[in-house]
């Protein structure tokens, strides 16, 4: 097993797909190397991409909020991404994202199973379907298991999977579905898992 360090440096390297060849850089996940919960998300951001910290964009904001509000201290968290590289599309001088492929998340996955080895935690939140189907498959589907504990494959953690903030920034009531997310967080904070 390979600490987070070695891991970290190894995938700053890494060209197993083309994703890094237009990528800033490299964005590995941070937070405690034993934290009790990890949370993953799809992909760095614009802003992620340029800074090399994971949810620091609106969506973090967000997150970070409903973090709050869930009464879960971020900072006790590990957080990342199923893919580590900004996958976009240039729209005038703007970088609009866009959702990783399954040739890519793949190419990543050995990544955020080496991060799960070293870290161990308990439980795995996924922040939507493209961190959730990185390790439950390509089958499963956020909106029918949506705030259920599960066992987590070949792992003694448990996982759940609820929508990735950027989706509630893009809802019709942001209100509502901010209120889901927060719900959703609550379940998480009510294990006692986290601080």
């Amino acid at each position: 097993m390979k600490s987070l360090s070695k891991l970290r440096s190894e995938a700053g390297e890494c060209h197993n797909c083309d994703l890094y060849k237009d990528a800033t850089q490299t964005v590995f996940g941070e937070g405690p190397a034993r934290a009790r919960v990890m949370m993953i998300g799809e992909t760095p951001g614009d802003q992620e991409d340029k800074a090399g910290k994971v949810f620091v964009g609106p969506a973090g904001r967000l997150l970070d909020r409903a973090l709050a509000d869930a009464g879960i201290d971020r900072s006790a968290l590990y957080l990342t991404n199923a893919v580590k590289h900004f996958k976009f599309t240039e729209r005038g001088k703007r970088r609009i994202h866009q959702t990783p492929n399954r040739t890519e998340v793949v190419a990543c996955q050995p990544w955020l199973l080496g991060e799960l080895a070293a870290v161990k935690p308990e439980l795995v939140v996924c922040l939507g379907s493209v961190a959730a189907k990185s390790l439950l498959g390509s089958s499963f589907k956020v909106t029918q298991h949506r705030g259920e504990i599960m066992d987590l494959p070949d792992s003694t953690a448990k996982v759940t999977a609820t929508v990735h903030p950027s989706a509630v920034l893009r809802a019709d009531n942001r209100e509502e579905a901010y209120r889901e997310f927060v719900k959703d967080l609550s379940t998480v904070s009510a294990l006692g898992i986290t601080p």
